[in-house]
């Protein structure tokens, strides 16, 4: 089908000002990413997309689509700190009301839509890990369209911003020193740096600032924007030889530090992104991870938040192992024993020994683990947010990224879409505000203070620096908006309703059915009584549902969640088959909205990967 024009109300960001159209872009091949920068798959594409983006310069343009989930993200200036933080190198639409992501019939983040030389869409993909796919799909249409003479060689449309000069670059997270200085994640810089107590007055930088994993001292060490940190207990850190461990999060592993020498070393990962099917447990040096965002010591070990899979993990020091603490892979809110419960972007962990909080960022929930449980404090959902205080289980967040404990044992949460540092009393269950105006706040610790005794020190991401709270007597109630994540709902009638996820191996693969099905597919509703039959897990990509009558249930919308995994392999007799034929897994989360109506549609297709056209019309 002809690719729909490019339009989005927030206008162009890396073009110099330049407004694109398709015609701009015609004679090469293009990518659309849509993407939001709250969501950690997102990200992973980012990663996934630079070596295709480097290999086929000259005739494949990148564009970013971004299409936003929370109220924040349709900010324009915020749109912007992303692509500066992310370190995007390709021209990004800014479509804050979903016009192009209409147009394309997107339903989930990320999906990639590729359109040839000639303005056709030719496939399109939800989820990651597919570089190998387009890598393929790519070279097709590389050497069609040069045959055929409408391929055009040479630069795009990319134009990088101004370069800036600043001590912090998007600090991630800060933890104080026994000696009373600082140390902060300086995530976009791809470095650790010690600051003085004051918070401002540099000591040393850890890392060379070029994005790697390399060990080393503290002028050859790299990370890959590095976040949370934490520091072992004395014993611990003289048994293990570091002090301090680092979730060097785009690198996929686990740091440390000895700050005696200044000197980094891997303590867990292997480098590479963990994908289903893989190993989750074993040596620590073996086992790949997905995003660590945060870390805390907790019963006896580093509790990871393992953000790119919506799990905790837990890391042996003793024994120099790695596996999952709980979790189950599976995005959303749902409370329980260890290895049930659901988790979505985990990006902030604190404990007081005894309870473990966390930050989970995509249910803007405050949550906590203890005696084997896990338990919501505050939120609802994966699409409900706001600013609002009160009891508990009507206050809401929005993307929180950070918490930290106060000294009357309250938790400080660093509320980084709503600008905010929130205060989650445990005795009360009360949510009050403790600051506001902030610049995207993803971490908060207490800190002494020569006239307070004790302040707030809040790691202010956008605003590439270290800010100052005076803790108040009795904090400042909010009483602000609640939303829901507005996307496009889907009409749907009630009744017998066919779902079928689409799914073609791509170009030279085909379904690994060596060891049983390739596929797995899960389905489940919000609220449950949404759907009257057939929610859970099987194996195939085509599920008979019955979506409940509203006269039964009162219920009139809500959201479908759709779980999908499919395996291929390399085909050994496909022409230019690969001397060494490798597997890959294709995974995706849908949540799609969905109203009920007489007239609505009894037959929803998702796009996993293929053709779009034929896809969309099989």
């Amino acid at each position: 089908m002809r690719a729909p024009e490019l339009t989005g109300r927030g206008g162009w960001i890396n073009t110099g000002g330049r407004a694109l159209s398709l015609a701009d872009l015609r004679g090469k091949v293009v990518l659309l990413d849509f993407w939001t920068f709250c969501c950690v798959n997102c990200l992973h594409v980012l990663d996934e997309l630079r070596p295709l983006e480097e290999k086929y310069s000259d005739v494949l343009v990148t564009v970013g689509v971004h299409s936003p989930k929370f109220v924040h993200e349709a900010d324009h200036d915020a749109v912007l700190a992303a692509v500066e933080r992310h370190d995007v190198h390709h021209p990004v639409l800014d479509d804050p009301d979903l016009q192009t992501w209409r147009q394309y019939a997107v339903r989930a983040w990320p999906t990639l839509a590729v359109v040839d030389p000639e303005g056709y869409v030719v496939a399109q993909m939800s989820g990651e890990g597919h570089a190998h796919a387009l890598d393929a799909l790519v070279a097709e249409l590389v050497a069609e369209h040069e045959g055929r003479g409408t391929l055009h060689r040479g630069d795009g449309p990319y134009v990088p911003p101004p370069p800036r000069s600043e001590l912090l670059s998007f600090p991630g997270k800060a933890v104080a020193l026994p000696d009373g200085t600082l140390l902060v994640s300086d995530t976009a810089h791809h470095s650790l740096v010690q600051l003085a107590a004051d918070g401002a007055t540099l000591l040393r930088r850890i890392g060379s600032g070029e994005r790697g994993l390399v060990d080393g001292d503290a002028t050859t060490a790299r990370f890959s924007e590095p976040n949370g940190l934490a520091l072992l207990p004395a014993d611990v850190a003289a048994g293990a030889g570091v002090d301090v461990v680092v979730a060097d999060t785009v690198n996929h592993a686990i740091r440390g530090i000895d700050t005696r020498t200044w000197t980094v070393r891997t303590l867990a990962g292997s480098g590479a992104q963990w994908m289903q099917g893989e190993p989750t447990a074993g040596p620590a040096l073996e086992v790949a991870l997905s995003s660590p965002w945060d870390l805390a010591w907790f019963e006896d070990a580093l509790v990871v938040a393992m953000a790119g899979v919506h799990r905790l993990d837990r890391l042996d020091l003793a024994e120099n192992t790695v596996a999952p603490y709980a979790g189950t892979t599976n995005e959303g809110l749902v409370d329980g024993e260890l290895p049930a419960a659901w988790f979505a972007q985990t990006s902030g962990l604190t404990t007081d020994g005894t309870t473990l909080w966390l930050a989970d960022s995509e249910t803007s929930a405050l949550r906590r683990v203890r005696n084997g449980l896990v338990r919501t404090e505050v939120g609802s959902g994966l699409f409900e947010f706001g600013h609002v205080d009160g009891p508990a289980a009507e206050a809401r967040l929005q993307h929180p990224l950070g918490v930290g404990l106060l000294p009357d044992g309250s938790v400080a949460i660093a509320d980084t879409y709503n600008g905010a540092v929130r205060r989650f009393d445990p005795v009360t269950r009360e949510v009050s505000t403790l600051a506001t105006g902030l610049a995207e706040p993803s971490d908060v610790l207490v800190v002494p203070d020569e006239d307070y005794g004790h302040v707030l020190l809040v790691v202010e991401s956008v605003a590439h620096r270290l800010t100052r709270v005076r803790l108040p007597d009795d904090a400042v109630r909010v009483d602000g908006a609640a939303y829901r994540t507005q996307r496009p709902a889907t009409g749907v009638a009630p009744g017998p309703l066919d779902l079928e996820v689409l799914f073609t191996p791509p170009t030279g693969q085909k379904l690994d059915e060596r060891y049983g099905p390739a596929t797995y597919l899960v389905v489940s509703a919000s609220p449950p009584e949404l759907l009257a039959e057939g929610g859970g897990s099987g194996t195939d990509l085509r599920r008979p549902l019955v979506v409940a009558d509203p006269a039964d249930t009162g219920v009139t919308e809500g959201v479908l969640h759709v779980s999908v995994r499919a395996a291929s392999c390399d085909d050994p007799d496909a022409p230019g088959a690969a001397e060494f034929p490798a597997c890959h897994v294709h995974q995706q989360d849908w949540g799609v909205p969905v109203v009920l109506t007489a007239d609505g549609d009894t037959r929803l297709a998702l796009v996993l990967a293929g053709l779009a056209a034929e896809s969309v019309d099989s």
